[in-house]
């Protein structure tokens, strides 16, 4: 029976996905889950091979599905890939009750046209654009791998097709490094053979007014790094006593933020420089006494850097923000001496170590047993996210050596994504040459390739790592390793494909103005990709 395979059909079962507010961490993000398994377990073919479809527990409580659809006896596999996890919609403002009701929202923005960027003006008059968080980010490729996955319930291809969708991808992507033992499972039960995996995330503009169609032969990778700053407190009277946190953490800010040694170049894609996702003090309440800890991280984009290089380049601005700490706060002494003499001022010497240094100072002084007692204490009565809680990690470790201030840490959280790349695969080339000629020739179109999806995606924890070098320097100092993120070199290396992203086309993620382009997206991009999976399983590897 088939139920998704207009546009009018596809529209409909999108809305329905939408509908689910399933922001990440939400009762949502499970319903629709559990929405998905009910629907395809309708389905004749589930209903005839229960055992094909599960959903998969997280170690929250949070479900990832797995549906797959055999052909006969071959093992040959294609792997579709998303996500159904959204971002919140506190950016939608007043009409954030809205959000999650695509015709409604699109409804309301055309009455409230002039109040529109231009942009979104000459769009919504065309009638093919439709609004909602998530309508792009991603539950329309999830729409598009549904309606595939039908074909495949229809004998439509010449070997399997598994669905795999997932959630928390837009915070630490659980769901995901989740997917790789029950993958592995899957492969080794069934006897597959996982010949590609196809993610379905949307189009990314490389500029405002973009009016290219991509296609991605791989995925972006990513760093969190924090620089934790423990200075020396003290009285706001007696400002030269101690040594401000806050002074400290403007100084990183000053090397890291948008430092141009940290841009990458692969042929025609360019990395952005660092920004800052968060900066404060970690003090707790208003006082006359000067902050003793501050925090910054930093979203760090990368191609095909090794991340012990990475590393090194931000220890190198940890150190030239040390020295220009010590030179402002001797600088600012010495002219507070000409106005007040006979002063003595202590010395400020910044000291700057990783994470893993810190700890093994903590061990050599009160032991591992105590220390990890300590941790587990803390993981016991945990309140905090990922981020927050690597910080009072650390922040820890620095009171049991606070002898050692001042002093910055550089250690790393949640999330980490692997940059990955398929495009020197024959393979890969070889299907992205004729799905680029049939989409030329069918629909008048060109699909432009780009190695690396900008927008961060599932796929590197699945695709081919872009570097051989090893992450233990970065793993080894995430205080979180091993302490609810348990993601492993070996973990890595444990499930690898060919990748390839072909998804649909909409404009403005993580906006209020998110939308999705209706034509392209529902009317040709089934077609496309009904003809890239085919290509992918009739055509072998070279």
């Amino acid at each position: 029976m088939k139920r998704w395979q207009t546009k009018d059909s596809l529209v409909d079962l999108l809305c329905s996905l939408v509908e689910y507010p399933s922001i990440t961490g939400s009762p949502a993000e499970i319903a629709l889950v559990e929405y998905l398994f009910h629907q395809l377990s309708e389905r004749h073919y589930f209903q005839q091979n229960p055992e094909h479809i599960k959903l998969h527990p997280l170690d929250d409580g949070r479900r990832l599905l797995t549906a797959l659809v055999k052909q006969g006896n071959s093992s040959d596999t294609v792997v579709l890939l998303s996500h159904f996890d959204v971002v919140g919609v506190d950016d939608f403002g007043s009409k954030k009750n809205l959000a999650f009701h695509p015709k409604a929202l699109t409804q309301d923005y055309h009455r409230y046209f002039d109040e529109l960027p231009a942009p979104v003006q000459e769009d919504i008059q065309t009638g093919e654009w439709l609004f909602g968080r998530g309508i792009m980010d991603m539950k329309a490729g999830l729409t598009v791998h549904l309606s595939m996955l039908e074909k495949a319930m229809d004998g439509e291809f010449d070997g399997n097709i598994l669905l795999l969708t997932v959630p928390d991808e837009e915070v630490n992507s659980l769901g995901m490094l989740q997917a790789l033992p029950a993958l592995t499972e899957l492969r080794e039960a069934e006897q597959l053979n996982y010949r590609a995996c196809l993610n379905g995330e949307p189009m990314f503009s490389q500029y405002p007014g973009d009016p290219h169609n991509y296609v991605y032969s791989g995925s972006i990778g990513k760093l969190l790094p924090g620089f934790f700053c423990y200075g020396k407190e003290t009285h706001v009277g007696e400002p030269f006593a101690g040594l401000n946190a806050n002074l400290m953490v403007s100084y990183i800010a000053q090397e890291l933020e948008l430092n141009e040694s940290f841009i990458e170049t692969v042929g025609n894609e360019t990395t952005p420089p660092p920004v800052s996702l968060m900066q404060r003090d970690l003090k707790e309440e208003y006082s006359v006494q000067t902050p003793q800890a501050a925090v910054a991280m930093y979203n760090v984009l990368y191609l095909k850097q090794s991340t012990r290089e990475i590393n090194e380049k931000l220890l190198h601005a940890a150190h030239r923000a040390s020295k220009r700490i010590t030179g402002h706060y001797k600088n600012k002494a010495d002219a507070f001496h000409q106005e007040k003499p006979g002063l003595e001022f202590p010395e400020m010497d910044v000291s700057v170590m990783m994470y893993e240094e810190l700890y093994e100072e903590a061990v050599s002084r009160y032991g591992s047993h105590e220390v990890e007692r300590i941790q587990n204490l803390l993981i016991s009565q945990r309140e905090k996210g990922d981020r927050e809680f690597s910080t009072l990690l650390v922040h820890e470790l620095a009171a049991l050596c606070k002898d050692l201030a001042p002093m910055i840490v550089l250690f790393y959280s949640p999330p980490f994504y692997p940059s990955v790349s398929s495009k020197q695969d024959p393979y890969i080339q070889n299907t992205l040459a004729y799905v680029k000629d049939y989409t030329r020739k069918h629909y008048y179109l060109d699909l432009e390739e780009i190695e690396f999806f900008p927008g961060l995606s599932d796929l590197s924890f699945i695709g081919p790592s872009t570097s051989q070098a090893p992450i233990g320097t970065m793993l080894d100092n995430m205080p979180l390793k091993g302490k609810g993120y348990d993601l492993s070199e070996s973990m890595l290396q444990t499930l690898q494909m060919p990748i390839l992203n072909v998804g649909p086309r909409g404009k403005d993620p993580h906006q209020w103005t998110e939308r999705l382009e209706l034509s392209y997206s529902f009317e040709y991009l089934p077609d496309i990709l009904t003809n890239t999976i085919h290509y992918l399983l009739k055509n072998p590897a070279p």
